[in-house]
């Protein structure tokens, strides 16, 4: 069952010159693809700061304005 076909030199040539390339290129697209995605993830918990320090400003604004009236109302009892 063996097949003693030649196959051109040409042939193997460039297939073993395309696996090389590939082979060779792959630890730099993963270390760019590692990179993208630290650079995302640090994209995301930044704007996840930006999003929880915008509510808490809300919330100190609207306790800030309930101390004022409750002070202001203090006056009014009396």
């Amino acid at each position: 069952m063996a097949d003693n076909t030649a196959v051109n030199g040409q042939i193997t040539d460039a297939v073993t010159q395309t696996n090389v390339k590939v082979v060779a290129e792959a630890p730099a697209q993963a270390l760019a693809s590692l990179y993208q995605f630290a650079s995302h993830s640090a994209g995301l918990s930044l704007q996840n700061a930006v999003h929880s320090q915008q509510a808490l400003n809300q919330i100190s604004s609207a306790v800030i304005s309930k101390a004022v009236t409750m002070i202001l109302a203090v006056g009014d009892k009396s």
